[in-house]
C-alpha cells in the first residue's frame, strides 16, 4: 500500500488508514521533501516540481525493492504524482484509491479557484510563508461535518513552523500547471493520455462532495476516465474527506482490497 499525500497535508492524514491495514498490508507512507517530516531545503538544493516528486516516488520505491503488487491510495497533489509514477510503470500498480484528486487538467467546466489564485500573488506568497496561512486555514476549511479536534489541527500544521519550512505549501500550489507555458503542464498532458490504461484495475473512489476545489467536476472527469471504478459520495464531506468520514471510508476500503485480492508468487 503506497499512500502519498497533498499540499498541505503529511503523511499524518493516513494515519487511521495505516492503523487499520499494517496488519495485513506493508503500508509505504512517505512525507514528500518538503512536508511533515522530511528535509525542507531551499530552492538552490531542491527543485519543487512536479517531475521531481515522481522522480522522488519512483527512487524510494526502487530503494524498498518494491516491483510488483503496488495499490496506490492518492489524495491531492498525491494523485497527480502517483498516477504519473503509474503511467511510467503500469505493471507494477494493480489496484488504485482515490480520495478527492486529480490527474488531469484543470477540468474546462470548473475555474480555478480564487484562493488559489491569492497564493500564486506577492501577497499571497507572504501570508503563506510568513503566516502559515494555508496549512492553518485548510486546517479549518477542508472539514466539513464537524471541526477538527484542538490536537489533530494542531499536528496537521505543526510542521510548517517558520518562513523556511513552509517553502513546500507555497511551492506546490506554484506549480499547478495552468498554461502550457507552465513547468508541469507537459507531464500532466502526458499522464492525462495514458489514464485509459487502468481501466481494467480494480479502482475505488471516495469522495467529499463539499470540497470547493476538487469538486463534482473533477470526480465527472475520473468517472469518464475510469468508467468501471467503484464510487462513494460524501455529500456532507469536504476536501480532507478522511477526517471528515473514516469511520465509513476504512470498512470501504478494507472491502475493496478483499474483493479484489492479488496474486503473491511464491
Amino acid at each position: 500500500m503506497v499512500m502519498l499525500h497533498g499540499n498541505p497535508t503529511w503523511c499524518y492524514y493516513y494515519r487511521n488508514v495505516v492503523a487499520a491495514l499494517r496488519g495485513q498490508y506493508r503500508c509505504i507512507v512517505p512525507d514528500h521533501i518538503g512536508c511533515g517530516l522530511s528535509d525542507k531545503p531551499g530552492d538552490d538544493m531542491y527543485q519543487y516540481t512536479l517531475r521531481r516528486r515522481v522522480d522522488d516516488v519512483e527512487a524510494l520505491l526502487e530503494q524498498l525493492g518494491i516491483q510488483e503488487n503496488i495499490t496506490l491510495m492518492l489524495h491531492d497533489w498525491g494523485g497527480m504524482i502517483g498516477m504519473a509514477f503509474a503511467t511510467r510503470h503500469p505493471e507494477r500498480v494493480k489496484r488504485i484509491v482515490l480520495l478527492n484528486t486529480a490527474a488531469f487538467h484543470l477540468p474546462k467546466s470548473k475555474p480555478f479557484p480564487w484562493p488559489l489564485w491569492l497564493v500564486r500573488t506577492p501577497l499571497g506568497a507572504l501570508l503563506v510563508r510568513g503566516f502559515n496561512a494555508f496549512s492553518a486555514t485548510a486546517a479549518r476549511v477542508c472539514v466539513r461535518r464537524r471541526p477538527l479536534p484542538r490536537d489533530v489541527r494542531r499536528a496537521y500544521v505543526a510542521p510548517y513552523n517558520s518562513w523556511r519550512n513552509r517553502i513546500a505549501t507555497l511551492r506546490f500550489v506554484q506549480d499547478i500547471p495552468l498554461r502550457p507555458s507552465d513547468p508541469s503542464y507537459g507531464i500532466v498532458t502526458q499522464v492525462q493520455e495514458k489514464l485509459p490504461q487502468f481501466r481494467d484495475r480494480p479502482v475505488l473512489i471516495c469522495w467529499g462532495l463539499k470540497d470547493f476545489v476538487f469538486s463534482h467536476h473533477f470526480l465527472s472527469e475520473w468517472e469518464r476516465i475510469l468508467p468501471q471504478a467503484e464510487v462513494h459520495r460524501f455529500a456532507d464531506c469536504g476536501h480532507y474527506v478522511l477526517e471528515d468520514a473514516a469511520d465509513e471510508i476504512i470498512p470501504r476500503i478494507q472491502d475493496f482490497l478483499a474483493r479484489h485480492p492479488l496474486e503473491i508468487r511464491a
